[in-house]
């Protein structure tokens, strides 16, 4: 990361850095933004509220790349996104049939399945606890993410293409992985109790799912 700053520091040129993970990763990116170099990054749903002891209860459904890490990072890492050095927060969705990661933690893939769990976590963890207000975590998940890469959605303004989810807010649920809609049942998310789901999406100006029911 080092390396990477410093190019692009000298060149001039954009960088967007992924997967933090590490107090000493956010210092670094501190001090580039100080000097004025152009860098955003973001972090993941599970770096943000996991750390190396849940993923040694849990399992190869916490198995990822780079690894959740101790404690201590997963504050900072909470505290940098409170203070808006963070822009971006990724689902880093990564669905793995059941049987991949049933081969134990040597033999099983990378990743976690995210696109279904990531709102419902991050406002009951971060929002609901004072870490992060609901427009920042709404700004961090999809208006920073299309100014970064220069992306025609992010916005509700007039004329702007209508990518949007429509949240209930109030919904109380656990995740069960047997019913999610990716065949990807591999979240270290298991069994905790949520508020706040996407009731609808729409795509591009058509209704994609509403109620909680694919149209497709």
């Amino acid at each position: 990361m080092e390396r990477d700053l410093w190019l692009a520091e000298r060149l001039e040129v954009p960088l967007h850095i992924c997967h933090v993970s590490m107090a000493e990763s956010l210092h670094l990116i501190r001090r580039a933004k100080v000097r004025g170099v152009r860098v955003t990054c973001e972090v993941t749903p599970h770096h943000l509220l996991l750390s190396e002891e849940e993923a040694s209860r849990i399992g190869p459904d916490a198995k990822v790349n780079p690894p959740l890490r101790r404690r201590r990072d997963v504050e900072a890492l909470q505290e940098a996104l409170a203070e808006g050095l963070i822009d971006v927060i990724a689902s880093d969705h990564a669905p793995h049939h059941p049987d991949e990661k049933a081969r134990g933690w040597q033999e099983a893939p990378f990743g976690v399945i995210g696109l279904e769990t990531t709102w419902g976590v991050l406002y009951t963890h971060l929002v609901s606890k004072g870490v992060l207000d609901l427009g920042g975590l709404i700004e961090r998940l999809s208006a920073n993410p299309a100014k970064a890469f220069g992306l025609p959605g992010g916005s509700l303004l007039k004329g702007r293409r209508a990518d949007i989810t429509i949240l209930d807010l109030g919904e109380e649920w656990e995740v069960l992985p047997e019913e999610f809609a990716s065949k990807g049942r591999n979240t270290p998310f298991k069994g905790w109790r949520l508020r706040g789901r996407a009731w609808g999406t729409i795509v591009q100006g058509r209704p994609v799912m509403i109620g909680g029911r694919l149209l497709l």
